[in-house]
């Protein structure tokens, strides 16, 4: 089974790996597909190399343009992909061509143009679905082989946090959901309302779609071939609903969230601690930061964003020193945290002597224990949701261990360390870390790191000089990731 790889501020977990099989006369089984997938994790351990192969299987649905479409997470890390429909044996190669973790929504393509004749596309539905409307999911669950189909009702819908960061448009059901059931559609009125991505494992039947208003934002995204993202705010907000707050404030009939750390602290940012936004591209705002969809439905402002922002802008009305003014605010897909995402790539890394290198993640950090990162003092903790404090700043690790050899011997760091200075110079990022070994002059090397950690000191020649026994004992194919090889060796 497949988790996400990061799961939201909820408990959910994915669905990649009811029980009433559909019926002959329904056609929506011949656009459902199984989807097959061969795949190698991160391995922050060995960061030389993948995690073992894995199988794991999800569900897909053919959409226009001969494409099908599914999670992100169904195919991340993905070696090989087959895709297999209903009634059939037969697996056919499959590709991604476009994927976007933070909305957990990607398209693949297959190797046979002729396979979309038999397994015609399904249309995605208008809009936003009714609480209470029935949906019934397809998909291919653990338990069996064949199809399978459930139906619920969609008993609330949400504008909140999927994955990464990032915000959307989810639906909670009630129909049961299994492993396997990740990719799979959610049908209303023979249209996609929405895909299935995760459940609430807690709870009884309460399962999440992304709703088809967020796969018509995505696809749109990727018409160019590229997928940009979602443009966000990142202010942090508080609600007005305080009395006390609000007389602060001098708020009399005005009704929005206040600003209690902006984004940017720069003089030309247009958002300043205790501004209120009242509006956000002209739609009004209520006391908890809501926006009025319909008579039947508010979702956070944050779904406004995306839909207002135009070339990086959103227009806001706020109030301040108790005065109506309007203001463009700059927007952006990614928070832009020093301790970046992986979002499906793999980590860069560098090996010197026993000691190898390695940017810090979001992933790694998230599976270290704290109590190991507060025991230790170590700044992924603390340095986890802040931005770089100058421009190109990236926290640089030593790693899981030293690796075995005589020139280490007496140290023992602790886990994934934070590098701070090499023979008292600061580390900026890890391409700065590379060139500081390369260029290092003296007989020592001396490795600093923060927190509790211990310094590390080598003869510079004899640690350079066993580089390669470590390699060769570890079976290391190459000394560093492809990208800092012109670090490493700028005149090749």
């Amino acid at each position: 089974m497949r988790h996400v790889v990061l799961a939201s501020v909820l408990a959910v977990f994915a669905l990649s790996a009811a029980t009433a099989v559909a019926t002959a006369a329904d056609a929506i089984p011949n656009s459902v597909v199984k989807i097959l997938v061969v795949q190698r994790d991160v391995d922050f351990v060995r960061p030389w190399s993948k995690g073992s192969a894995q199988e794991s299987s999800g569900t897909g649905v053919v959409i226009a343009g001969n494409r099908i479409l599914t999670n992100a997470h169904v195919v991340l890390y993905a070696s090989q992909i087959f895709v297999q429909a209903d009634q059939t044996t037969d697996r056919v190669p499959a590709k991604v061509k476009a994927v976007a973790p933070g909305i957990d929504l990607a398209i693949l393509e297959v190797d046979r143009p002729s396979f979309f004749k038999d397994h015609p596309a399904i249309p995605l539905a208008d809009g936003l679905p009714a609480v209470k409307q029935a949906v019934s999911v397809y998909g291919y669950p653990i338990g069996g082989e064949q199809i399978s189909v459930t139906q619920g009702i969609i008993s609330r819908i949400e504008y909140t946090k999927v994955n990464y960061l990032t915000s959307g448009v989810r639906i909670q059901i009630d129909a049961a959901l299994n492993p396997g059931n990740s990719g799979g559609p959610a049908i209303a009125d023979g249209k996609i309302a929405g895909l299935v991505f995760s459940k609430y494992s807690a709870g009884e039947n309460i399962g999440y779609l992304l709703a088809a208003d967020e796969i018509r934002t995505f696809l749109k995204d990727v018409e160019d071939g590229t997928y940009d993202g979602k443009p966000q705010l990142w202010d942090e907000v508080q609600t007005a609903e305080n009395d006390a707050l609000r007389a602060k404030l001098g708020m009399d009939r005005e009704t929005g969230v206040i600003i209690f750390r902006p984004f940017d602290d720069s003089p030309g940012y247009p958002l300043k601690k205790w501004d209120v936004i009242t509006h956000i591209g002209g739609e009004p705002l209520d006391n908890r930061g809501d926006v009025k969809i319909n008579d039947s439905l508010r979702l956070s402002m944050e779904y406004l964003v995306p839909k207002k922002a135009k070339d990086g802008r959103v227009k806001l009305t706020i109030f301040r020193d108790r005065k109506s003014m309007e203001v463009e605010v700059p927007v952006q897909a990614d928070a832009g945290l020093v301790i970046p995402f992986l979002k499906g790539t793999y980590p860069r890394y560098f090996v010197y002597g026993p000691m190898i290198f390695m940017p810090a993640s979001q992933e790694l950090a998230y599976r270290l224990p704290p109590q190991l990162l507060m025991a230790t003092k170590n700044p992924l903790l603390s340095r986890a949701m802040t931005r770089p404090k100058f421009e190109g700043e990236e926290i640089v690790t030593l790693g899981r261990a030293l690796l075995p050899h005589k020139t280490s011997k007496g140290y023992g760091p602790a886990p994934y360390n934070v590098v701070t200075q090499v023979n008292g110079t600061a580390v900026k990022n890890m391409n700065h870390l590379v060139e500081l070994l390369r260029d290092a002059k003296g007989e020592y090397l001396t490795v600093d790191v923060a927190g509790s950690g211990e310094s590390l000191v080598f003869r510079r020649q004899e640690v350079l000089d066993a580089t390669e026994d470590v390699l060769a004992d570890e079976g290391i194919r190459k000394q560093y990731s492809d990208d800092l090889e012109r670090v490493w060796h700028p005149k090749k």
